[in-house]
């Protein structure tokens, strides 16, 4: 995973990272409110050995800073907690007593600090009162250079601290928060690393191997009002199907595509809206276009253009209609429509019939351009059958859901059948951010009141950036 993957997974995942962040510091306030709070009480000795017997000062203030490492030791032992039990009548046994009391000792100094934490600052203080007059008898009894070799003199206390040393409501906060991050950093990069789908042309166009002729921006209108007529004319979304058809327009000047099958890997990545919209599309520019709705499981285009479905492309594969009967005319321009007819129950049979090759044969005398729409690749196998009788196939993948290995296998399927595949056109990718659609065009635009479909160069340019013309 490269830096630049790392940076765009911080920035898609920004809200993990912000919910993390503050579960942690509700997760820190929750425990520190909860806590019980604790007192500390204090006292510090002054630790020596007398000079005598030809013993220096040095020699003896070395010899009392070694001993101390064993003091602090003996600070939270048993006979050091019954004898302050025994001195202050405190009521706790042994063991409890010398878990509240802790040593310390600066080893550059003779001085020697107990500390003793409780949830009860009197009972704190009480216990280190009773350290304060029983630890330098304890240390005369045990130390067998005996007592009057060692002194213990307090210098300091005991002394209780009216503030609470626990919870640390700052620390503990700051802790929240900071694990809070990381483990939404951790979420935010595993999940990128997860993601098994594709939010990048160029990710696309290197997993599948194949031209991406145009990125499609997600409209959150377009569920109520899906055809690009329905926008204003200068959209976002309608300029992309624009570009989209120019693309298809100068693919191959070789071999140019009259009749074009839109498939996709799965349901749901608005592959019928795709269709309907490019079919507008090129009956914008003035051309003959035949929309037929042969996704003859789940129909959806007579529904979106508001025509009827019950004479379509079935009755006329079955005879029960001619062609000049079953195509609707569509809207102000040169679109016409042959919706779905009724449910068959063989819809790839029909696809891949002498009837509806012999139809498309008659269809190509008549129009510039026909659209088919057809179902998902993967569930069945109509795409596939009705694709033979196409120049070309136009894949779409929706960004963010369809998974790299259903793009692959739906290619496959194409392939299997010798189809001749166009090209794929990423769909609903979100209008900004760093995988967003304002990152596949660039800023030049064309207006449709100024320009027409002969402005190639600017249209190509502001397309997706891995299209690659195929004139030699």
């Amino acid at each position: 995973m490269e830096l630049r993957q790392y940076g765009r997974a911080l920035r898609k995942g920004w809200w993990i990272i912000l919910l993390c962040a503050a579960l942690g510091v509700g997760a820190a306030a929750l425990v520190t409110l909860r806590a019980t709070p604790q007192y500390a009480s204090s006292v510090t000795w002054f630790v020596s050995t007398p000079a005598g017997n030809g013993t220096s000062a040095l020699a003896a203030d070395q010899f009392a800073t070694r001993r101390i490492t064993s003091y602090v030791g003996l600070l939270g032992s048993d006979v050091t907690a019954q004898a302050v039990i025994d001195k202050t009548g405190v009521d706790l046994d042994t063991s409890q007593v010398a878990s509240r009391i802790s040593g310390d000792a600066d080893l550059n100094t003779v001085l020697l600090t107990a500390t003793v934490v409780d949830s009860s600052p009197e009972r704190s203080l009480l216990i280190a009162q009773g350290l304060a007059t029983e630890f330098g008898k304890i240390v005369g009894d045990v130390d067998p250079i005996g007592p009057d070799n060692v002194v213990l003199r307090v210098i300091s206390g005991p002394t209780l601290n009216p503030q609470a040393v626990s919870p640390r409501r700052t620390f503990n906060l700051a802790v929240g928060l900071g694990l809070g991050v990381v483990l939404g950093v951790v979420i935010a990069v595993t999940r990128e690393l997860l993601d098994n789908t594709v939010r990048q042309v160029s990710v696309l166009h290197d997993v599948t191997g194949e031209t991406v002729l145009g990125a499609i921006p997600f409209d959150k209108s377009a569920r109520r009002s899906p055809l690009i007529q329905q926008d204003n004319a200068r959209s976002i979304r309608a300029e992309a199907f624009r570009q989209l058809r120019t693309n298809l327009q100068f693919f191959d000047v070789d071999r140019p595509v009259q009749v074009l099958v839109v498939t996709s890997s799965v349901p749901h990545e608005a592959k019928s809206t795709t269709a309907t919209n490019l079919a507008v599309s090129f009956a914008e520019s003035g051309r003959r276009v035949l929309l037929i709705e042969a996704d003859l499981r789940r129909p959806k285009v007579a529904d979106y253009l508001g025509v009827e479905r019950a004479i379509g492309l079935t009755s006329v594969l079955s005879g029960a209609a001619s062609i000049e009967d079953a195509i609707q005319e569509w809207g102000p321009g040169g679109l016409s429509v042959l919706g779905s007819g009724p449910i068959p129950p063989n819809p790839a049979e029909l696809l891949g019939s002498v009837a509806m090759s012999t139809l498309i044969r008659a269809l190509r005398q008549d129009f510039d351009i026909v659209v088919i729409d057809t179902p998902p690749l993967l569930p069945v196998t109509d795409a596939a059958v009705a694709s033979k009788q196409a120049d070309g196939c136009l894949l779409v993948v929706r960004y963010g859901k369809t998974k790299r290995s259903q793009i692959l296998s739906a290619l496959r399927s194409l392939r299997s059948v010798d189809s001749r595949i166009l090209g794929i056109v990423l769909n609903m990718v979100p209008a900004n951010g760093s995988d967003g659609y304002d990152s596949y065009q660039g800023t030049y635009y064309a207006d449709p009141d100024k320009a027409g479909d002969g402005d190639v160069e600017g249209t190509v340019a502001s397309s997706a950036p891995a299209f690659k013309s195929k004139v030699q």
